[in-house]
């Protein structure tokens, strides 16, 4: 039960990580469109 118990946690922790390597990402995939427009208005 222990062993489950952990994989679990370790599964959750992992995934955790990605999402927030994704949500990262996407950010600066934004914020360097909202650079570029910026760019092209001026």
């Amino acid at each position: 039960m222990k062993k489950i118990i952990a994989a679990i946690a370790m599964l959750l922790m992992v995934s955790s990580l990605a999402a927030c390597n994704t949500i990262a990402g996407a950010g600066k995939d934004v914020q360097e469109g909202g650079k570029a427009v910026e760019k092209a208005a001026k």
